[in-house]
């Protein structure tokens, strides 16, 4: 089984060398195809406006200027044309992708992107900063991920949605098992931002979040990961919200009458 690798923290980020430990306990053939630089936060944006540039790094290693999403089209149309990967894992990112975050997230996007041109796709995420002060637990992914890899190939998912796997922020042997779940939503924004002044009294801004946890009910990403389980969800594409969409419908058919 061909397996392609990729994120959204960078080619050189220690969370790719997690994924790779992953991908090695089910594969032999594995390809890394990876953005230069940290991509966070740029979901799935593509590069329209700019020559997107290729540098091997080493044998079955490539560094791409541009997206996670140019990462994935790069290598399936070009790089691994001849012979396409059989499944791609993207991370294991630095920080949690649960709830509103997967919107965002590079990580995510790569593994939709994936999707998107028919290879199954599975994105892989470390949460971290519960344990204030604490390093990132990546010995967590190292013995978690081989078991959700292993689950999940061998019971397989439609084509249509990509997993996405969550560690929680515990050491290996806190872990309560794993929880399917699906996708939460905060009960409170966690965006955030810093106005700081330069040297020449310009004004600029740190954009980041807070890590204060909210509320969420049973079942989530959120509370699975909160309470210290590794979290599995099945996501799509589809954001339609089906519910409103039938009270939207009844609306637009007063309006005609």
């Amino acid at each position: 089984m061909r397996i392609l690798l990729t994120n959204d923290d960078g080619v050189f980020a220690p969370g790719l060398t997690v994924l790779e430990e992953i991908a090695r306990s089910v594969s032999a053939d594995i390809w890394i195809v990876a953005p230069h630089e940290e991509q966070s936060g740029k979901a799935r944006a593509v590069t329209l406006n700019a020559p997107v540039r290729v540098r091997e790094e080493s044998p079955k290693r490539y560094a791409v200027q541009g997206t996670p999403a140019d990462a994935v089209l790069l290598a399936v149309k070009d790089i691994l044309a001849d012979s396409p990967p059989d499944l791609i894992l993207s991370g294991v990112n630095r920080g949690q992708n649960i709830a509103e975050d997967t919107s965002q997230s590079g990580t995510v996007a790569a593994a939709i992107e994936g999707m998107h041109l028919g290879i199954p796709s599975i994105a892989f995420s470390q949460a971290r900063n519960y344990r204030r002060g604490e390093p990132v637990p990546w010995e967590t992914g190292r013995l978690w991920g081989p078991r959700v890899l292993k689950a999940l190939l061998k019971s397989g998912w439609p084509r249509n949605c990509v997993m996405n796997v969550n560690f929680p922020d515990r050491l290996p042997g806190d872990v309560g098992g794993v929880e399917v779940t699906s996708q939460g939503f905060r009960d409170e924004a966690v965006s955030t931002l810093e106005k700081r002044t330069d040297l020449r009294g310009a004004d600029y801004y740190w954009i980041g979040y807070t890590a204060k946890p909210s509320k969420p009910p049973e079942g989530t990403d959120l509370r699975a990961v909160y309470e210290g389980r590794v979290s599995v969800t099945p996501l799509h594409i589809d954001m339609t919200h089906h519910a409103y969409r039938t009270e939207l419908a009844k609306a637009f058919r007063v309006t005609e009458e």
